[in-house]
């Protein structure tokens, strides 16, 4: 089977069909097993579904909301580059957050009314997110730490974006594909994706299969044995 040509596509049939635990494990097959974040990291409502690809965004703890005289321009500029970054997404994309401590937010309403306008499909925060209630409305699909209302504005900035990240020992690279959902968010490498969305729809049809003959009776063993799924 050919992934679907359309990125919307791809991304509506992931978001109906798949989820991360049939993903996680035809990555395990392939080799790829470490390709889950933390399990920290978590939808902020459980019938949320993340699918898209991955914006980078690099955030590191600043001490002040302005800094004179620092060799890095950015120091004197609130929130360093995170309004470019948040204004870069584009239709599919899933704005990812991490590189700094976890003692404040990294998005908030404002942000995620944005990030819908834009056509996003979601974010992931290694870190809080507060205006919970405003984004439960909006219905963004969002991952993160959980909610915490403590400002980043005096506390971190972001340095820079579409660059390599690393969460949990994950790395994440621009335009990998972001899959999350109540069980767990993972990464999908670029270099791999056909290969693994192709295997987890697969696997998806094995397991309706598996579960009815169980549903009928027969064994686990026997399953096994006949489908190879469990």
């Amino acid at each position: 089977m050919a992934i679907c040509a359309e990125e919307s596509e791809l991304f509506t049939l992931m978001r109906d069909k798949l989820f991360s635990a049939v993903i996680g494990d035809v990555m395990d097959k392939i080799g790829l097993t470490k390709q889950f974040f933390p399990p920290y990291l978590s939808v902020l409502e459980q019938d949320m579904v993340i699918a898209g690809r991955a914006v980078t965004v690099l955030e590191a703890d600043y001490f002040a909301e302005s800094v004179e005289g620092s060799a890095n321009s950015l120091s004197v500029k609130p929130f360093g580059m995170m309004f470019e970054a948040l204004d870069s997404l584009t239709k599919n994309d899933v704005y990812i957050c991490a590189g700094s401590s976890p003692d404040y937010a990294l998005w908030g309403g404002l942000m995620s009314t944005r990030a819908l306008y834009l056509g996003a499909a979601g974010a992931v925060l290694d870190g809080y997110v507060r205006d919970s209630k405003d984004i439960l409305e909006l219905g963004l699909p969002i991952a993160s730490r959980g909610c915490y209302a403590q400002d980043q504005g005096p506390r971190g900035k972001v340095l820079d974006y579409n660059v390599p990240l690393i969460i949990g020992g994950v790395k994440v690279n621009p335009g990998d594909i972001i899959f999350g959902d109540r069980d767990g968010v993972l990464c999908v490498p670029q270099e791999h994706e056909q290969e693994v969305i192709v295997a987890a729809l697969e696997k998806v049809r094995g397991e309706s299969a598996v579960q009815k003959a169980l549903q009928e009776g027969m064994s686990t063993v026997e399953a096994f044995e006949t489908f190879g799924i469990m």
